[in-house]
């Protein structure tokens, strides 16, 4: 058990390192540090600079399953360095456990705030500020925060919530089973330890390599990204042509082959909080799925020349689609880790347009439930031209937390978040480079009815 451990710590280590997940602190020399714990086990850090500007940021931080749990305050040590010198203090927790915490996080998140406003008195302005799980757990303080919060700033966010993002991840997981393990008995839900979740992963990553040595196999995989929604930009590699669908699709294996190990025992750590399986793929119509997706016309080329049937994997699909939730899990999830979309301030989403691990379809779901509540004059969202996942530069992170700033102090959106006006600031400011554009997102697969039973 100590060396599955250690295993385990030094793979999810690895593969947060590459996502650029890894928890990070930092601390100027003309700081002040406070620290301190909360009554349910969770920690926290504070850093005030000489030249507090009396705008303090409540920094939620991503996804950890490591063993390791530390406070964490910025995004990394430059964001924290930059925004520190331009008087900005910094404030953040631990969570009360590592994994997916969702329910106590935003909790957490506020008694953190009520223990450094104890210290450092009342700030002018509050602006939570999240990453990836931190960027869902941010969506849910701008519901419930309207008391003490003036904004929030949500980058590479899980917006569409916990049930929508692990309901997708099911659908490509499904199709890797159906299409290149086809026969073989994949455990994809309900693992029972660590070691079941990376051996299934291990025999994905393996089918998918098999795969891309014939025409079948790359245009299967093509159908699979297209289920999990991956972008065809890899991070390092130059962009894909928009005419060269085989370097896009190539580019797609290796963004879910990078991911692939994470995300299952994503999944098995969050069936660990929730009790059991919360998602289903049971009545998934896969034609539809990929129809939506805005990948069919280039799927179904792949498959007219690899000479296979598309229709007919679809079919299948859609026929062995079995898998239901469980109750408790389900509600248990629709609980903690959903947004409903009623904003009580402000909000700022900042997402990569070629993110691998957190599809920058989130923000489109996210558009939605905001409308439907009747609350998207506050919201706006900012795109950078980048691959991966929340690689923003510094300048894009500083410029992001100044234009909610404005907003907070004037009161009104007009043209702050348009990209013109967010790149001169982020150039302005004599940090590192800054790509906002304007893009079209595409349709988010993870959001279906809730299912009429469940296990």
């Amino acid at each position: 058990m100590r060396t599955l451990r250690r295993l385990l710590a030094t793979t999810l280590t690895a593969s947060l390192a590459v996502l650029g997940l890894v928890p990070t602190t930092a601390q100027a020399a003309a700081t002040t540090r406070y620290d301190g714990a909360l009554p349910n086990g969770a920690t926290w850090i504070a850093d005030v600079p000489a030249n507090w500007n009396g705008t303090l940021l409540l920094y939620s931080h991503g996804y950890n399953p490591t063993p390791d749990n530390p406070p964490v305050n910025s995004p990394g040590p430059a964001t924290a360095e930059a925004l520190l010198a331009r008087g900005y203090a910094l404030a953040g927790s631990s969570y009360s456990r590592s994994g997916w915490v969702a329910d106590t996080a935003a909790s957490d998140q506020l008694d953190t705030l009520r223990a450094v406003t104890a210290l450092i008195g009342q700030p002018h302005r509050t602006i939570a500020l999240g990453t990836s799980f931190g960027g869902m757990v941010t969506g849910q303080l701008a519901e419930r925060g309207g008391r003490v919060l003036d904004g929030a700033i949500a980058t590479c966010g899980l917006m569409g919530g916990g049930i929508d993002l692990h309901n997708y991840q099911l659908d490509g997981a499904h199709a890797v089973a159906q299409l290149l393990l086809a026969g073989q008995q994949v455990k994809l839900v309900r693992f029972t330890d660590p070691a079941e979740a990376f051996a299934t992963a291990d025999r994905m990553v393996a089918a998918l390599d098999q795969a891309q040595t014939t025409p079948e196999g790359r245009a299967r995989t093509a159908l699979i990204t297209a289920l999990y929604q991956e972008p065809t930009w890899v991070p390092g590699q130059p962009k894909p042509a928009p005419d060269d669908i085989h370097a896009q699709v190539a580019g797609q294996y290796q963004n879910l082959r990078t991911i692939l190990p994470f995300i299952v025992f994503g999944r098995y750590d969050m069936e660990q909080s929730a009790g059991g399986n919360p998602t289903w793929n049971k009545g998934v119509d896969y034609g539809r799925q990929l129809a939506e997706s805005g990948r069919f016309a280039k799927v179904a080329q792949l498959y007219r020349q690899a000479g296979i049937d598309l229709r007919a994997d679809l079919k299948l699909l859609t026929r062995t689609a079995s898998v239901t939730a469980d109750l408790a899990a389900y509600r248990w999830m629709a609980r903690t880790s959903t947004l409903t979309g009623r904003l009580a301030m402000p909000v700022l989403t900042l997402h990569t347009t070629d993110d691998a691990l957190v599809p920058v379809q989130h923000v489109e779901e996210y558009v939605e439930d905001v409308h439907d509540s009747r609350s998207a004059v506050l919201l706006r969202q900012a795109y950078a031209e980048h691959a991966g996942h929340c690689t923003f530069t510094t300048a894009e992170l500083v410029a992001a937390v100044i234009t909610m700033e404005k907003r907070i102090q004037t009161g009104r959106w007009d043209a702050l978040a348009e990209p013109h006006r967010m790149q001169a600031l982020a150039d302005s400011l004599g940090l590192d480079s800054a790509a906002f554009v304007r893009f079209r997102v595409p349709e988010f697969l993870g959001d279906r009815p809730a299912p009429a039973r469940h296990n």
